[in-house]
């Protein structure tokens, strides 16, 4: 069985399950009934048997305990499909689970909630699959559906099986109906549920695909990668970015961790004739660095005095970009604290190793690399440099940091200010 971790969800605090197996194929997330929860017996069972078919599940209460004491509140579809947005807006924030394809299991009340859920957020949800359920108090919403439905309902539960089949009318989504010979409302009876769990898995395989690998843009990808660092609790901790494409990123995560940001400013030395090849970098700091990435410079016979007059321009870039950023503010000290090294993406990682190698001459007690993308074979390398690294994907075929956002413009100078103006210096 598949543990599952307790979560808060959403503005009233809802509490959740939240069970992950291994590289997750996708997540199904769970509304239940009328007069239930997120402890639904029956809803358990089923998100086990998703579980062990590679699904993670999120099972939650779509009301306060209050509010699930209300009658009205108990059938307010339009409140109930908004609480399910709001846990599709949360996983799509996790990093546990942003990168996932996402479908809905709605039973009785929380199937019309799942098909409100679902025509809300249509670019999000893969697929739904209706067990005992209402969906004609989603009436409204069936037309406009665009997302694939499958209605289970018990061959017994007569009342409710026209209901489905009259919604299933004028659903215009890809739908199926599937009947549960003999089984009543609940599929109490032997092998009813085990016939369910299987239309389900089925339905799921069907429509559920793995979602291309791109973040919104860096601030995105930085919430998303705040909520990682926040769930370890680094002790005093200050953020440090790579500019520019790294300010945004590390911005994000010093906001939710209430941390001070300074800079490391590093430069990769490219190749005449070709300046994304980096031969190394340069960093700055109480003692300039260069880093040399040995296989490109043997491979290319480039010798490090050659790599060294190449540097010479990168400092004075390092310079003035001190100077435009920070103007004369002194360094956010490290001494003693947890630094986290942030920049928006990976490559050769010659720029990350320099400004690794700079904040640990700044003396932290502990050092985090985070970045929300990097290929493997990097990560490995860089990994000996720092104490942790929390990256929130290392996928296999990586040709460059941009191919995995949506937007990826290129930072000026006055962006980076803008976001440093927000903090407050020294700290």
């Amino acid at each position: 069985m598949t543990p599952a971790a307790e979560i808060v969800l959403g503005r009233e605090a809802l509490p959740g399950l939240l069970a992950r197996p291994e590289d997750p194929r996708g997540l199904i997330l769970f509304a239940h009934g009328s007069g239930s929860s997120r402890l639904s017996p029956r809803n358990r069972v089923v998100a086990e048997a998703l579980n062990a078919a590679g699904y993670a599940t999120l099972l939650f209460d779509l009301l306060t305990e209050n509010e699930a004491r209300d009658r009205q509140k108990v059938f307010d579809i339009a409140l109930l499909g908004a609480r399910l947005v709001e846990a599709i807006d949360w996983a799509r924030g996790d990093d546990r689970l942003f990168s996932l394809a996402f479908g809905l299991f709605g039973a009785s009340t929380g199937a019309a909630a799942a098909i409100h859920a679902a025509l809300a957020r249509r670019d999000e949800v893969a697929a739904v699959v209706s067990r005992g359920g209402r969906p004609d108090l989603a009436e409204a919403a069936l037309g406009s559906l665009t997302t694939p439905v499958l209605f289970i309902v018990g061959g017994a539960d007569r009342e409710v099986l026209a209901l489905n089949r009259a919604a299933q009318s004028l659903c215009h989504a890809k739908s199926e109906l599937k009947v549960i010979p003999g089984a009543t409302h609940l599929f109490e009876e032997e092998n009813a549920l085990e016939q369910v769990v299987a239309a389900a898995i089925h339905w799921f395989d069907r429509f559920l695909r793995p979602r291309p690998l791109r973040f919104a843009d860096r601030e995105a990808a930085g919430t998303i990668l705040a909520r990682a660092l926040a769930r370890r609790a680094p002790d005093d901790p200050v953020v440090y970015a790579l500019p520019r494409g790294g300010v945004p990123v590390a911005a994000a995560i010093a906001r939710a961790l209430h941390a001070p940001l300074d800079l490391i400013l590093a430069r990769k030395i490219g190749t005449p004739g070709n300046p994304e090849l980096a031969l190394g970098a340069a960093v700055d700091g109480e003692a300039p660095d260069v880093v040399i990435n040995r296989d490109i410079a043997e491979a290319l016979h480039y010798s490090d005095a050659e790599i060294q007059r190449l540097a010479a321009r990168e400092f004075m870039e390092i310079e003035r970009r001190r100077r435009a950023y920070l103007g004369d503010a002194p360094a956010v000290p490290a001494r003693d604290r947890t630094a986290i090294v942030v920049d928006d993406g990976i490559a050769t990682g010659a720029s990350m190793e320099a400004a690794l190698r700079a904040a640990r001459r700044r003396g932290p007690r502990r050092i985090i690399l985070a970045t929300p993308v990097a290929p493997p074979e990097t990560l490995e390398r860089l990994a000996e440099l720092a104490d942790e690294v929390v990256c929130l994907a290392a996928p296999e075929g990586f040709f460059g940091v941009g191919q995995f956002y949506r937007n990826f413009h290129q930072l000026d100078d006055d962006e980076v200010v803008r976001v440093l103006a927000e903090f407050t210096r020294p700290r």
